[in-house]
């Protein structure tokens, strides 16, 4: 569909498969692909656990939405998968440190396996 516009930046991990970044819509809505906790400049995860982790997803995340000209405070909705539901609370606690209120809808759930074997994943849909 030609309506369509691939949003990309070397600020966040390159795709790793057959997808966009990003794609938004003639509409401005924006869909961002799930984002691993891989830092750009080392494609590395960053040292630590799940906070860090989580930290540098939401920052891969950010980068992606302001190359599209948007903010965290565009975004409607989030989906966080997790390799372990025992990292919810650690998770949460670095996510209240990105959004403020009116928080984003959200859906967080725990998957078998995260590529690469991350400990997180997230994904959003965010809206001019």
């Amino acid at each position: 569909m030609s309506n369509l516009k691939q949003i990309a930046t070397n600020n966040a991990p390159a795709a790793i498969g057959p997808y966009s970044q990003a794609i938004m819509t003639e509409s401005g809505m924006v869909f961002v692909s799930g984002q691993l906790p891989i830092d750009p400049s080392s494609g590395a995860f960053p040292q630590g656990g799940i906070a860090e982790q989580t930290r540098q997803s939401l920052k891969n995340m950010e980068a992606i939405l302001k190359e599209a000209g948007l903010s965290l405070g565009n975004v409607v909705k989030t989906t966080v998968f997790l390799a372990d539901m025992g990292d919810f609370g650690a998770m949460n606690e670095v996510y209240k440190e990105f959004f403020s209120s009116p928080f984003p809808a959200r859906c967080a759930f725990a998957v078998k396996e995260l590529p690469k074997g991350a400990l997180v994943e997230i994904e959003c849909v965010a809206s001019k």
